[in-house]
């Protein structure tokens, strides 16, 4: 069981939601219990073994969620996930087995390039680049040689690459996130417009269980418009600043439950992505903060 932690980290970077990736690693530990103990003895590396086993299901269900995500109603967006020690269920920070570490590898910007990725550049990268696993562990997770996972690596790597926007410094990152959010809350529709990368775009995944954008709004005057519509009419909302899958965030509060989650890609002193989660199926592990 000293595995599950390592398990989970790795479902989750490879399918994007927690509720994926803990069926992932159920599926796994039921594998290895329905083995004999004699058979159990007989696997030199039973971490080794419980890797492999993950990482050929989450190959299986990337390739069904292709499929699953054409039916999704509007936008697809992994599930944000908390600072660790604000996770839901008074724990505090939950179960520490089941926590993410929160890296540059589960950033909102890197985990959607991950979702353009085919399902084996995805597992090859991930295993490879991220959790340094070699190109022959590799091949055997994902059925093809290692020259052929390194070739899908570095296809991955220059996905990656291409979609990189410059690095911003953390705190002046947060800074932008935080006046954000205070012309937002002031309805100061010109301030927002200068926070805004000409090429801004939002995106906001609902679900189809609460209403959200079905498509992406893009450029800074059409995303500041709908900001001051959302502030007209979402009377008695709170915005919280958060730390979303390790960069600053936002998040929206209503009658004390989480409303939404927003993470952000910034680029020098500008916003250049914005994406607005509300699917309550991926809010789980959020609660308000009660030190807010």
């Amino acid at each position: 069981m000293s595995e599950r932690r390592h398990l989970i980290n790795l479902a989750y970077r490879l399918l994007g939601t927690l509720a994926d990736a803990e069926d992932v690693v159920q599926e796994t530990y039921a594998r290895w219990y329905a083995m004999s103990p004699e058979q159990q003895r007989a696997i030199a590396s039973p971490g080794a073994w419980l890797t492999t086993v993950a990482g050929r299901i989450c190959l299986d269900v990337l390739g069904s969620a292709r499929a699953r995500r054409e039916r999704y109603v509007g936008e697809w967006i992994p599930e944000p996930l908390p600072d660790r020690t604000e996770w839901a269920g008074g724990r505090p920070g939950g179960d520490p087995a089941d926590r993410v570490t929160l890296d540059e590898s589960v950033n909102m910007a890197f985990l959607v390039v991950l979702e353009s990725m085919t399902p084996a550049e995805r597992v090859a990268f991930v295993l490879h680049d991220v959790f340094r696993y070699p190109f022959a562990e590799v091949a055997e997770i994902v059925g093809r040689s290692p020259a052929a996972c390194r070739q899908l690596a570095s296809s991955a790597r220059r996905r990656i690459r291409d979609a990189r926007t410059p690095a911003t410094p953390a705190a002046r990152r947060a800074g932008v996130v935080r006046d954000f959010k205070q012309a937002w809350e002031a309805k100061d529709i010109d301030a927002l417009i200068g926070l805004l990368d000409p090429g801004a775009t939002v995106i906001a995944d609902g679900g189809g269980l609460v209403n959200a954008l079905l498509r992406p709004i893009e450029g800074p005057e059409q995303i500041a418009r709908y900001a001051m519509t959302i502030a007209g009419m979402a009377s008695g909302l709170t915005i919280l600043e958060r730390t979303v899958n390790g960069q600053p965030g936002l998040v929206a509060q209503r009658d004390g439950v989480i409303d939404a989650v927003m993470a952000f890609e910034v680029a020098g002193d500008r916003i250049t992505r914005i994406w607005a989660v509300r699917n309550p199926e991926k809010l789980r592990p959020w609660t308000v903060d009660p030190r807010q």
